[in-house]
């Protein structure tokens, strides 16, 4: 006979179900948090401007760390002075 203060089976499975999405769902976050962050290239910018990808970045072929005209073009809303 099941005590009146007694949980069902049916609350348990929800009580469980809820607890391990919400774990589940701070771990995910956590490691979206602590992830590194990777710099993605982005060659329409080279196709844009008409440059090559070295033009603003140390690496000739792009990617990477920017030189200083990378850094002002980003700087400047990924446009060029005019």
């Amino acid at each position: 006979m099941r005590n009146a203060n007694s949980p069902t089976i049916a609350s348990r499975i929800i009580i469980a179900t809820g607890t391990g999405a919400l774990v589940a769902g701070i771990i995910t976050a956590a490691a979206l948090i602590a992830a590194p962050q990777q710099a993605q290239a982005k060659p329409e910018y080279a196709a844009k401007e008409g440059k090559p990808c070295g033009y603003c970045h140390v690496n000739p072929a792009g990617g990477g760390p920017r030189n200083a005209r990378g850094k002002q073009y980003q700087a400047n809303g990924h446009k060029f002075k005019k």
